[in-house]
């Protein structure tokens, strides 16, 4: 890696989070960034166009509405993820990069117009001050809270580390509502959401929700303290991780990988952007059989780990076909803070494939394809066009579409009823519910997990809920998703008990597709003795 791209901030991820490299267009030099065509004239016709727009038409236009329009459109004609960042959205993209923001700490829903703590983020200043799940605030600063919105909220509660704030809580186990102090600190924002021991003992599971600057710190973190308890497998969970940064996701398959493979190049129009990326054998990890779970939602720096992992033989892929994202943006500061990416190359995993969908038919047909649960690029599908290469072993993998998983897996399909309890926080409530009758009958999680279970007694209690939100319930729907439901409850519950890390754990230990992974660790034992690791 040369010494200036070191320095360089790169991102990767979908949509307006896009793949992106941090090659200064300096380095491109200035005959290379700018051919020698006649701009003037093109530009001439558009100022042209634009003063007529703002003198005649039938309406006051804004100037700054036109230009953002004209400059989305422009970039709308590239490619799917050449995107134009305005100043005031700037913040929030990058801010999930940094790993951090400062505030109170809490994951919040707004619910029936009341701000309601989902959870206190562990180590922050809410769960100092022992704000608890499915606690109220119901005023900020000696104002009210009803009805107030989710950006209002990042604004009041949200400010520089040591600032305070007051906030009245209301807790359904006490009569009156009380006020405390809380002073702002540094929160943390987690890429791992949860990392635990399968019930065999020997079995580790991580789920990777994103690639930020904490993340190869805190995959290591886990996969220490896994070890310490007895892992001798992983199944790395990479299930609708949208991406995030390409150095992260590098030194996240350097862990696994021994040193001296090509983990992922780029190549573009433009020499600056070409760079190849070599694991470095830096971690200490053992060569243990591995899974790598992906879905229609993993993207960019997930398909970077999948492919890598897929081409050197070093673990079985499943899951579903991943997005197919490999386009390469450079990101640009403009002068009025906002921002623009713009591609500037392609990504390649080690065997050379290139693994960008085609976005030939429009933007709405490329994201409705990539999302699509026909998974047409399943490893049958030989004859489907698509491009073939060879990993380290000899194995056929497919290019030009997304990584295609060594072993399809279904995903689990609920209802419609089932997937409108969410949106009406149903199981939100009822896992606080409970979790406030039990709290004290349970003050460890390992005993909760084997012990407690939701049965029957959930009917009247979710009849009743949806009544109160004037949803009809669905008997067939009921009957067909109850496993599912009672999983979501019992994973609210445990929230409600402890934290968020805890409802992850109870939620993927209980996930079907997670269980069959679990299933098919022989084979990732033979495909990495095959590899000869």
């Amino acid at each position: 890696m040369s010494k200036m791209n070191k320095n360089i901030l790169r991102f990767l991820g979908l949509s307006v989070v896009c793949l992106v490299i941090g090659i200064a267009f300096t380095h491109f030099g200035d005959n290379e960034a700018y051919p020698q065509d006649n701009i003037r004239a093109d530009l001439d016709r558009f100022v042209e166009v634009f003063a007529y727009v703002k003198r005649y038409y039938v309406e006051p236009v804004e100037s700054d509405k036109l230009i953002t329009g004209a400059i989305e459109g422009l970039l709308a004609k590239l490619d799917p993820h050449s995107v134009y960042i305005p100043k005031k959205s700037l913040e929030k993209v990058n801010e999930q990069f940094e790993g951090s923001f400062e505030g109170i700490g809490i994951e919040f829903i707004v619910l029936n117009k009341i701000l309601t703590v989902v959870s206190p983020i562990p180590g922050g200043p809410s769960e100092a001050v022992g704000v608890l799940p499915g606690d109220q605030i119901v005023r900020i600063d000696g104002t009210s809270a009803y009805g107030i919105t989710e950006d209002e909220v990042f604004k009041k509660l949200r400010g520089p580390k040591g600032s305070k704030v007051k906030v009245v809580i209301s807790r359904t186990s006490l009569a009156e509502p009380f006020e405390v102090e809380i002073v702002r600190d540094k929160i943390p924002i987690n890429s791992l959401y949860s990392a635990f021991m399968m019930d065999d003992g020997k079995t580790g599971y991580i789920w990777l929700a994103r690639f930020a600057k904490t993340t190869s710190d805190e995959l290591e973190t886990a996969l220490k303290d896994l070890r310490s308890q007895g892992m001798e497998r992983l199944i790395f969970d990479l299930r609708s991780n949208s991406g995030g940064l390409l150095e992260q996701a590098v030194e996240v398959a350097d862990k696994f990988i021994p040193a001296g493979q090509k983990l992922v190049y780029t190549r573009g129009r433009l020499s600056g952007a070409d760079e190849d990326f070599f694991s470095s054998d830096a971690g200490d990890q053992p060569r243990m059989p591995m899974i790598v779970m992906i879905s229609h939602g993993s993207a960019s720096a997930s398909e970077i780990v999948a492919g890598a992992i897929q081409d050197l033989d070093r673990g079985l892929v499943v899951g579903q076909t991943s997005f197919g994202k490999g386009l390469v943006q450079n990101q640009i500061g403009l002068k009025d803070g906002s921002a623009l990416r713009l591609t500037v190359a392609r990504y390649y995993t080690p065997s050379g494939r290139l693994i960008q969908r085609p976005y030939t038919d429009g933007l709405a047909d490329y994201y409705a394809a990539g999302y699509d649960d026909e998974d047409t690029n399943a490893p049958a599908a030989a004859d489907s066009g698509r491009t073939v290469y060879r990993t380290r072993a000899g194995r056929v993998v497919y290019g030009g579409g997304g990584i295609t998983p060594d072993s399809t897996l279904k995903p689990e399909r609920i209802t419609r009823f089932t997937n409108g309890l969410f949106g009406s926080r149903i199981f939100f409530e009822l896992g606080s519910k409970y979790g406030t009758a039990l709290r004290g009958k349970y003050t460890n999680f390992a005993v909760f997990r084997a012990k407690y279970s939701v049965g029957e007694e959930i009917v009247p209690d979710l009849k009743e809920l949806l009544k109160k939100n004037k949803i009809e319930f669905s008997e067939e729907a009921y009957k067909k998703d109850q496993v599912f439901i009672k999983a979501m409850v019992k994973a609210e519950v445990a929230r409600s008990l402890w934290d968020s890390k805890h409802y992850y754990q109870v939620l993927r230990s209980e996930d079907p597709e997670v269980i069959a992974a679990e299933g098919l660790m022989p084979q990732a034992a033979a495909i990495l003795k095959q590899g000869g690791w």
